[in-house]
C-alpha cells in the first residue's frame, strides 16, 4: 500500500475514533460518514463500516444492535483523550500558532510546542489528498497596532508561577518594578495570569494586603513556591477584574468623553465604536463624538496616537492633560528642529572652508 494512502487511512480512522461517544445509543455509520465529510475526508458510509470493523477489536468498540441502524461507541471507561487531532483542531492550532508566535514570550510558547508540531504533522500527512488543508495557507492574522516584540520571561520563573497558581500557593519573588532602581523581595498570593499583548501579567495580592495588583512576569527576577496556601480576596473574580478596566491601567471609573473628530477617524469609529453608547453627530461641518469610556492610561495613549484626528472637549481635566502633553511634545520637536538647523549651518560653513583651502588649478 502506498505510504501516502496509509497515512490518510490512519488519519481518517483516528478522526473516526474521536467522533465516537462513550455513552448513549452511539452514532450510526451514516452520521459518522457525514461528520467525516464535513471534516474534509471524502468517505462513504460503506467505508466507515469497514473502518469500524477494523477498529472493533483493537479498541474494543461497542455496537448497539438493539435497533437499526446500529450505533457505535467507545467503551464507557475508554480514555477520551485519544492522542490525535481532528482536522479542524489541527487547522485551528496552526492558525493560533501563527498569531501567538508574534505575540507571546518564547517561555510561554514552549509549553505549546508539542501541540504545534502535532498539528503540523497531521496536516502534512494528508495535505496532498485533502484540499481543505490549503485553507491554512489562505488565512492570516495581522495585529491592528504597531507590533512590539514580547519581553523575555525566565522559563524557571514561568514554571514556578504556574505551579504556585495551580496549587494555590504563596510565592517569594524578587521583583524589579519599572519605577524602581533596585529589585525588591516580596511575598505574593497569585490569582491569575493575563496576557495583555505583548506583556504577560501576574494578578496577585502582596503580603496580607487585599488590594489586587499586576506584576509584569518579565520583571520577576526570581520566584520560589512556598507551602503556605494563597489567600483569595473575598468576591474576587478574574473576569470581573479585567472588565473593571484594570488592564487599561486606569482609575476603575468611567468618564463621558466628548470630542471633535476628523472625517477619517469618525469613519473608523463608526465601523469600530469606542463604546456601546457611542454617538457621532455632524453639524455645521463639525463632527462630534460622545461615548462612555474607562478613565485610563490606555485611553490617553489612544487619544495621543490619533494626532490631529481628535480634539478632546470634555472632561476638562482630560482635555488640559492632553493639551499639556502635546505642547511638551511640540517643544521637543522644536528643539530638534533648531539643532538640525544649527548642524546644517555648520555643515555649510565647513564645506565653504574646504573649498577655500583647495589650491586653485
Amino acid at each position: 500500500m502506498p505510504a501516502n494512502k496509509t497515512r490518510n487511512t490512519l488519519a481518517r480512522q483516528w478522526e473516526l475514533l474521536k467522533l465516537l461517544p462513550t455513552r448513549g445509543p452511539g452514532k450510526t455509520a451514516k452520521e459518522l460518514a457525514e461528520a467525516l465529510n464535513e471534516a474534509g475526508f471524502a468517505v462513504s458510509k460503506r467505508q466507515v463500516e469497514r473502518d469500524l470493523g477494523e477498529l472493533y477489536d483493537a479498541f474494543r468498540l461497542e455496537c448497539n444492535n438493539t435497533s437499526i441502524p446500529f450505533g457505535w461507541r467507545l467503551p464507557p471507561k475508554a480514555p477520551t483523550d485519544i492522542p490525535a487531532l481532528t482536522l479542524a483542531e489541527a487547522m485551528s492550532i496552526r492558525l493560533v500558532e501563527d498569531t501567538l508566535k508574534r505575540l507571546m514570550p518564547p517561555a510561554v510558547l514552549h509549553a505549546l510546542e508539542s501541540r504545534f508540531q502535532q498539528a503540523k504533522r497531521k496536516l502534512d500527512a494528508i495535505s496532498e489528498d485533502n484540499p481543505a488543508v490549503q485553507w491554512v495557507d489562505k488565512v492570516r492574522s495581522v495585529p491592528p497596532s504597531l507590533p512590539l516584540l514580547p519581553p523575555a520571561i525566565d522559563p524557571d520563573v514561568l514554571e514556578t508561577v504556574t505551579e504556585a497558581l495551580l496549587a494555590n500557593r504563596q510565592m517569594d519573588v524578587d521583583y524589579h518594578a519599572m519605577s524602581d532602581d533596585e529589585t525588591r523581595s516580596m511575598r505574593l498570593h497569585p490569582l491569575g495570569l493575563v496576557s495583555r499583548v505583548p506583556t504577560t501579567y501576574l494578578v496577585a495580592t502582596a503580603y496580607a494586603y487585599s488590594d489586587v495588583r499586576l506584576y509584569a512576569l518579565h520583571r520577576i527576577v526570581r520566584a520560589a513556591k512556598t507551602d503556605d496556601a494563597a489567600n483569595w480576596p473575598e468576591g474576587f473574580d478574574l473576569d470581573a477584574y479585567i472588565q473593571s478596566g484594570a488592564l487599561q491601567f486606569g482609575t476603575g471609573e468611567d468618564i463621558r468623553l466628548k470630542a471633535e473628530l476628523s472625517e477619517d477617524l469618525a469613519q473608523i469609529l463608526r465601523e469600530t465604536p469606542l463604546a456601546s453608547d457611542q454617538d457621532i453627530k455632524e453639524q455645521d461641518g463639525v463632527i462630534s463624538l460622545t461615548a462612555t469610556v474607562a478613565d485610563s492610561w490606555q485611553l490617553r495613549w489612544w487619544i495621543l496616537s490619533q494626532g490631529a484626528g481628535i480634539v478632546v472637549c470634555d472632561p476638562k481635566e482630560l482635555s488640559d492633560e492632553i493639551r499639556a502633553q502635546l505642547q511638551e511634545a511640540l517643544t521637543g520637536y522644536a528643539a530638534v528642529t533648531f539643532e538640525q538647523q544649527m548642524n546644517h549651518a555648520e555643515d555649510i560653513m565647513r564645506e565653504k572652508q574646504d573649498i577655500l583651502r583647495k589650491p586653485t588649478q
